[in-house]
């Protein structure tokens, strides 16, 4: 069996679970790494990708790891190890601009929702494009989600249980920059018809 994208979401679960069991043993990598906007406005810019990379507690962690290999499995036919590498790089640090030039009253973020929100985003869009009505269905899910958590906020629960205030503004920036990145590509295969996936 051909792990293909998949090698690239084990990368990243072990990458995220050994920053938060390091960050248990040291809070210095927190410190360091977390997206923490006074540190980015001093020049930390790598804040703006790490911060995806941490979580508040385990909870946070499995919830987000799940999401992604839930994720993946919906849409990995339409990765290569290259492509979706790529594409979680570019995506992390979407969502930090985003977070830092959209949201200047937030001052601290950590975690993979944004991320993943455009990842979701990127999936469906290239599923429309493939012809698949589900991408039209699973569109339209998730605008209405992020369009509910922008107007109501996020679920109680899921706020006690990652143990800090879900940054609904990531799920926000997370979607807008999944779909830029769905057009882009859309635009560079219609452009260059050999622009690999």
């Amino acid at each position: 069996m051909k792990l293909g994208p998949y090698w690239i979401a084990l990368v990243v679960s072990l990458l995220c679970a050994g920053l938060y069991v390091a960050g248990l043993a040291t809070p210095t990598i927190d410190d360091l790494f977390a997206y923490r906007r006074s540190a980015i406005a001093d020049g930390q810019w790598w804040r703006l990708v790490t911060g995806n990379l941490l979580h508040t507690n385990h909870w946070h962690l499995l919830m987000n790891l799940a999401g992604l290999w839930i994720v993946l499995f919906l849409h990995h036919f339409h990765y290569s190890v290259k492509g979706l590498s790529v594409l979680f790089a570019l995506l992390c640090l979407l969502e930090g601009l985003g977070l830092y030039f959209g949201y200047p009253q937030l001052l601290g973020y950590v975690g993979l929702s944004g991320m993943l929100h455009g990842l979701f985003a990127y999936g469906v869009m290239r599923d429309i494009q493939c012809h698949m009505r589900s991408g039209y269905l699973l569109l339209l899910g998730v605008i209405v989600k992020v369009g509910h958590e922008q107007l109501y906020g996020a679920s109680s629960d899921v706020t006690a249980m990652i143990g800090a205030r879900v940054a609904t503004e990531a799920h926000l920036v997370g979607l807008i920059s999944g779909l830029i990145c769905a057009l882009a590509m859309h635009l560079a295969i219609k452009w260059t018809p050999q622009v690999a996936k």
